[in-house]
């Protein structure tokens, strides 16, 4: 049975401080959750998140990499920068990315192979607009974000590589997909997950939904038979709100 991932992205909210004092909050909390617990936070905090997670369940992703290794890409950071100071995690391709930083499905599938290849565990983020989703193109898109995002691979990369379905009009909107969407949404991407790399990488891959994630909406959502977990925005930055999350069930 697949392990249940609860993946907060700060976004660029936080100072060190802040950071600090969530974690020493939070990590008491759920300390006895049997969920997967991670903070995406930002490169400033990354150095403090790290030395106050350990000793803790809490494990700690930055929010974007590049995928060279190194060179005159000024203002990036290296998949080899986040893993030499114990970055575990990295989310790929989310849609702010896309869209105020012209991310595509092949810099996303470039950032995947390097963060696979340097021993990160990518979080790896697919999405509609509602304009495709009104006009019917949802598993088109989808599809075909998954397709060029995750060519390349290996069926073993499936079993640390996390899949995070964010519909975009559902970020931050405080509009969620039911239940029932996002599940067959999620349906729709381990379909072709299996296509691509075969039964066991989609039936081992896990699959988050992130999408306006709330204490109110968390169980119904990850009680579900595809939805693994969700990667959490808003309430992420509150540590009342993200333990409920944490600790939906």
């Amino acid at each position: 049975m697949r392990r249940k991932v609860i993946a907060g992205n700060w976004k660029m909210n936080m100072l060190p401080n802040e950071a600090i004092a969530f974690i020493e909050g939070l990590a008491p909390m759920v300390k006895d959750t049997p969920n997967e617990v991670i903070l995406c936070v930002p490169y400033t905090d990354l150095f403090y998140a790290l030395l106050n997670a350990q000793g803790t369940n809490i494990k700690i992703g930055a929010q974007n990499m590049h995928w060279e290794e190194n060179g005159a890409y000024t203002g990036e950071i290296s998949a080899k920068m986040l893993k030499c100071i114990g970055v575990e995690y990295v989310i790929i391709g989310h849609s702010e990315r896309r869209q105020y930083f012209a991310e595509t499905d092949e810099t996303v599938n470039k950032k995947v192979k390097k963060a696979l290849q340097e021993g990160l565990k990518p979080i790896v983020c697919v999405g509609e607009t509602l304009e495709q989703r009104e006009a019917g193109k949802t598993e088109e898109v989808i599809n075909q974000q998954v397709e060029v995002g995750l060519q390349g691979l290996t069926e073993k990369d499936f079993e640390t590589l996390i899949i995070a379905y964010e519909p975009i009009w559902a970020i931050g909107t405080g509009k969620t997909a039911t239940a029932e969407q996002a599940n067959a949404t999620i349906q729709t991407i381990r379909k072709k997950v299996v296509e691509m790399y075969g039964n066991m990488a989609g039936f081992s891959v896990i699959i988050q939904y992130g999408g306006s994630v709330k204490a109110s909406n968390a169980h119904e959502l990850f009680t579900t038979s595809d939805i693994d977990g969700g990667l959490v925005g808003g309430a992420s930055l509150k540590v009342d709100e993200f333990e409920k999350i944490v600790n939906f069930s």
